[in-house]
């Protein structure tokens, strides 16, 4: 694969299930060396999208390449050249760690000798040396993910898939992945990344594909989609909701800008400039209201997502 060639590229993927339009013209470049997050409500095609790519599942138009093979014509040369690690773990819990491992690496034609080494090279990398003589069923669930990537890793691949890798994690189990996915990418992995945590995204990824109605309706880096959304917002709390019409005026006042307001939660935000002056202006304007909480924050990716998919609106950011 050459050095400026996108480690995953898809050019107008379709797939239709009945009447149901799963994908409807996806598009979609990866650079090597980076993770890249598909976004999008249940049923928006990412699971359609990544099953293509990983050649389990054969599109009804478009083309795709992987690793800088198509999917349609070689897709033995692209399951040589992948990881894959879907939504439920793949590994077999009455054996051990390592004899998972073993298998795995056996099951790729690896010589049996050959399977034990990286069996006991892939549980002191993710930090499974200590427990790998251990049944996975005694395992955590970060560590049983753990596992799962490092059985994906049996024959180093150039390009990982992740479906929704940490669905069901504790936030400790969430963090040990990350910190394995971190790793992965240092070292040169290609990562495409389904999730429905937008935090992980956020953490994890260089860029993002929102998809919706099975294709793409913006695309750019976390930054990027959060500043697309209005830059900062100044966010006021009020004391009491008979003051909450009142403070929205002079908060609009102050910013030149006109506010969203939640009743529920007694909460006016507005976007703003220059975060300091608008934070000073709105200072005073309340100077006499009750207020209980005044900040100034960046949009969030969650209301980026919101935003993006309540609307459908197409947006696109260059990267």
């Amino acid at each position: 694969m050459h050095i400026d060639t996108p480690a995953i590229e898809a050019d107008g993927l379709r797939k239709r299930y009945g009447d149901t339009e799963a994908l409807a013209g996806l598009d979609l470049a990866v650079p090597a060396g980076q993770v890249c997050a598909l976004l999008g409500p249940n049923g928006a095609g990412k699971t359609t999208a990544v099953r293509i790519l990983t050649t389990l599942l054969r599109p009804d138009a478009g083309r795709a390449r992987v690793a800088g093979h198509d999917v349609a014509r070689h897709p033995d040369r692209v399951r040589a050249a992948i990881g894959l690690v879907g939504q439920h773990a793949a590994v077999d819990e009455v054996l051990s760690g390592r004899q998972n491992l073993v298998l795995f690496g056996r099951l790729h034609h690896l010589p049996a000798r050959a399977a034990r080494a990286r069996a006991d090279e892939l549980l002191d990398r993710f930090g499974l040396a200590d427990t790998g003589t251990r049944p996975v069923s005694g395992y955590s669930g970060g560590m049983r993910r753990r596992l799962d990537l490092a059985a994906s890793l049996v024959l180093a691949p150039g390009v990982l898939f992740l479906d929704e890798p940490t669905t069901g994690l504790d936030p400790r189990g969430r963090s040990e992945v990350w910190d394995a996915v971190r790793d992965l990418v240092a070292e040169g992995t290609t990562v495409l990344l389904t999730t429905q945590y937008l935090e992980e995204a956020d953490q994890l990824a260089d860029s993002i594909r929102v998809i919706d109605g099975g294709r793409v309706v913006a695309a750019g880096t976390p930054d990027q989609l959060k500043n697309d959304l209005g830059g900062d917002r100044l966010d006021v709390v009020c004391d009491r909701a008979a003051d909450l019409d009142r403070a929205a005026a002079l908060v609009a006042a102050a910013t030149c800008a006109t506010p969203s307001v939640d009743p529920a939660a007694l909460r006016i935000s507005v976007p703003v400039g220059d975060r300091v002056a608008a934070l000073a202006a709105v200072l005073r304007a309340l100077d006499g209201v009750g207020v209980a909480d005044v900040a100034v924050r960046r949009p969030t990716l969650d209301e980026v997502f919101l935003r993006l998919t309540d609307t459908s609106t197409t947006r696109k950011v260059t990267v």
